[in-house]
């Protein structure tokens, strides 16, 4: 190959994510799966995963897009979800709330337009619920939601990577604080955010699934007559008025109520939801102890509960030196729960324990060869059926090299 037409293959490759379309031929993973494995100890698993070097990748339900591909792509933007679906993600994540006048859009939080758009930066930064405040002595700080604006307005903004400087004295320092080990790159070319229904089209035209999650609002509800089970319905319903069978989704939320009400309403998607566990930052819960699980894992599954969705950590635990599955892990499996997990590719690198995602095997992680390490303990031993990443071709690579669907 001529370097002309290496220059033209990579061309080819960084425009790949902007295709309307991505076909099972479409998909490439890049060269980040190849550099973890190399950095692997040697053994059964790193030559398994060597071996598939020239096969290609599958879409795989079992990688799927957090929040698209924002490791290096503004999160919830058409840009993001194009890239996670380029990478093999067979299913694709947008995070659910409102605006003012109580249309669904794509964005992690209800108030988090000051970290990830350019709202602070554009006339609408007067309507934000808090302004910029300079860091002085303190932190810089700010509070801008999308119910503090209409639809209208919200389609005017741009994504950008989930950052803030908090130590900023002006805004444009305040919105430019992306980590290190994440980039700009793609976000310098503006994020299209994304409405819920737009990003219903957009993943099906992909050819991907669905896992909408139903965000916690930060306005106190009802809002202006919009109820909580208004909201969680409303959620559903523009998947049934675009056509999409309930087969295909898999609706999230941290509050049970919300999945309790998909199971008793909506019992074709609630068969399907997906219980996200925030108990662990609450008093008296202990992953390895399964008797402060409240409820239970069995009481999860006799309310009609299917599918639970834990950090990364709380499945994992290390004896005699090893990363095995957690008590928690064993209880979900006892009770028959299918088990996602979340996120990878979210902690930076694993050299120093690996961060929150990695907390309860962090002594003997030191070093991102373990990413795979991790990610086979919880497939094979687990039994995960699912794994929320940043960055899918990772997951994806490994999915396609196990036979995982």
């Amino acid at each position: 190959m001529t370097r002309f037409t290496q220059l033209l293959v990579g061309a080819a490759l960084l425009a790949a994510p902007f295709i309307t379309t991505v076909s099972a031929s479409d998909i490439e993973v890049g060269p980040r799966p190849s550099f973890l494995i190399e950095k692997m100890a040697e053994g059964p698993l790193k030559d398994e995963l060597l071996a598939c070097a020239a096969n290609p990748v599958a879409r795989t339900l079992f990688s799927i897009g957090h929040r698209g591909a924002p490791l290096q792509f503004p999160e919830h933007t058409r840009e993001s979800y194009m890239a996670a679906a380029k990478m093999g993600a067979g299913i694709i994540e947008c995070d659910v709330t409102f605006t003012k006048d109580k249309e669904l859009v794509c964005r992690h939080a209800q108030n988090d337009l000051h970290t990830t758009t350019n709202i602070l930066a554009t006339g609408l930064a007067d309507k934000c619920t808090k302004g910029f405040t300079p860091a002085g002595d303190g932190k810089a700080s700010a509070e801008c939601r999308t119910s503090d604006i209409t639809l209208a307005e919200f389609r005017t903004l741009n994504g950008k990577m989930d950052a803030a400087n908090s130590i900023a004295e002006t805004v444009e320092d305040y919105i430019n604080g992306t980590p290190g080990w994440r980039t700009d790159l793609y976000a310098a070319a503006n994020g299209t955010v994304m409405t819920h229904k737009e990003s219903i089209a957009l993943i099906a035209s992909l050819g991907g699934k669905f896992t909408p999650e139903l965000k916690a609002p930060s306005v106190e509800m009802p809002y202006e007559g919009f109820t909580q089970a208004d909201y969680a319905q409303k959620m559903i319903d523009e998947y049934k008025a675009a056509g999409i069978p309930a087969s295909d989704v898999w609706p999230q939320s941290f509050n049970l109520e919300d999945v309790l009400y998909w199971i008793k309403n909506e019992p074709a998607f609630g068969a399907q939801a997906v219980f996200l566990d925030g108990r662990s930052s609450g008093d008296g819960f202990d992953y390895l102890n399964p008797a402060s699980f409240k409820p239970s894992m069995q009481e999860l599954a006799d309310q009609g509960v299917n599918y639970i969705a834990p950090p990364i950590w709380m499945l994992l635990t290390v004896a005699d030196g090893k990363i095995v599955a957690s008590p928690y892990a064993v209880e979900a499996k006892k009770a028959g729960l299918k088990i996602i997990a979340w996120s990878f590719e979210r902690a930076g690198p694993l050299n120093t324990g690996g961060g929150w995602y990695y907390q309860s095997v962090k002594d003997v992680i030191n070093n991102d060869g373990q990413m795979y390490e991790v990610l086979d303990v919880l497939a094979r031993q687990v039994g995960i059926v699912g794994m929320f990443s940043d960055w899918p071709a990772t997951v994806s690579y490994y999915a396609s090299c196990t036979g995982l669907k």
